[in-house]
């Protein structure tokens, strides 16, 4: 996979939205955050759902 077909972990997550892993990994458990889709033992993000989740953010709190 390459470019736009690269699929993000927690850390690239938690890099792209300025938070600690372990946030990341608690929205996951919570129900809150972007949507990962389990790949084996390993929790992977499309960037685009998680930029999409951010523009959510931003209009609820406009």
């Amino acid at each position: 996979m390459r470019g736009q077909d690269q699929l993000w972990g927690v850390h690239e997550v938690a890099d792209y939205l300025g938070v600690p892993v372990m946030t990341v990994y608690h929205w996951r458990q919570t129900g809150y955050g972007p949507k990962g889709t389990r790949v084996g033992r390993y929790v992977r993000y499309r960037p685009q759902d998680v930029r999409d989740w951010f523009d959510s953010q931003l209009r609820k709190s406009s």
